[in-house]
């Protein structure tokens, strides 16, 4: 299995930006996908970025352009660079790492957009 532990959310004003971070532990070797997803009050869990152990970045349109995942091998940490927010990104945030056999998450962290 494999430890995520998220950290980086906030309050930001419409516009601004924020990094948020994930650093895996445990059984790292065997992942091959991590990825962010969102969770809103009301609404069904989306991703909103993924990459592959091979480099491959995946986002949906809503946030395409404006969101950004990359990792540090080294560290063991994914990245989730977010620019230009709306209101409408506002959620709790998990980080999720994707193996043959298994599936962990993060516990969450809350990104709020408000003025």
């Amino acid at each position: 299995q494999v430890q995520l532990a998220e950290s980086g959310g906030g309050l930001v004003q419409p516009g601004g930006s924020l990094r948020l971070s994930c650093a895996a532990s445990g059984s790292i070797f065997s992942i091959n996908r991590m990825g962010w997803s969102r969770q809103a009050p009301g609404k069904e869990r989306e991703l909103v970025a993924a990459i592959t152990s091979g480099g491959m970045t995946e986002y949906p349109d809503s946030v395409k352009g404006r969101f950004t995942i990359s990792r540090d091998s080294a560290k063991n940490t994914v990245y989730l660079q977010m620019n230009s927010l709306k209101p409408e990104d506002t959620a709790v945030y998990f980080c999720n790492a994707f193996a043959k056999t298994f599936a962990s998450w993060g516990q969450g962290t809350q990104v709020t957009v408000s003025s």
